[in-house]
């Protein structure tokens, strides 16, 4: 899980703005059942483009300044940040197939 780093409203702009790579930002909450199904699929997809992805998770419940700043009306929400600037915005599960072909520009 090296990939995959815990966001909070006071890391958030640190941690982004901190990598050269992209940081696909996963918005969710606890009780979010779709949210719960892509979440292994976020760490696999990490996982497998070192260097090139990292996925950061942030938590709306606990979190909602910056799930407020980037207008998160829906979870799961993901949003994919390059040079800590937002880039592409996917809302809804998707299978891994999906975020792959969404994401291809990016690995």
């Amino acid at each position: 899980m090296d990939n995959v780093t815990t966001l909070s409203d006071a890391t958030f702009d640190e941690e982004i703005k901190a990598t050269a790579e992209a940081v696909l930002v996963d918005f969710w909450a606890e009780w979010c059942g779709p949210c719960k199904l892509i979440s292994p699929i976020l760490e696999e997809i990490a996982n497998e483009h070192p260097g090139k992805l990292r996925v950061g998770k942030l938590n709306v419940d606990d979190n909602p300044a910056v799930a407020r700043r980037f207008e998160v009306m829906a979870i799961p929400t993901l949003i994919l940040f390059l040079d800590g600037e937002p880039k592409k915005r996917l809302i809804g599960a998707k299978g891994k197939g999906q975020l792959l072909q969404e994401l291809e520009e990016f690995l």
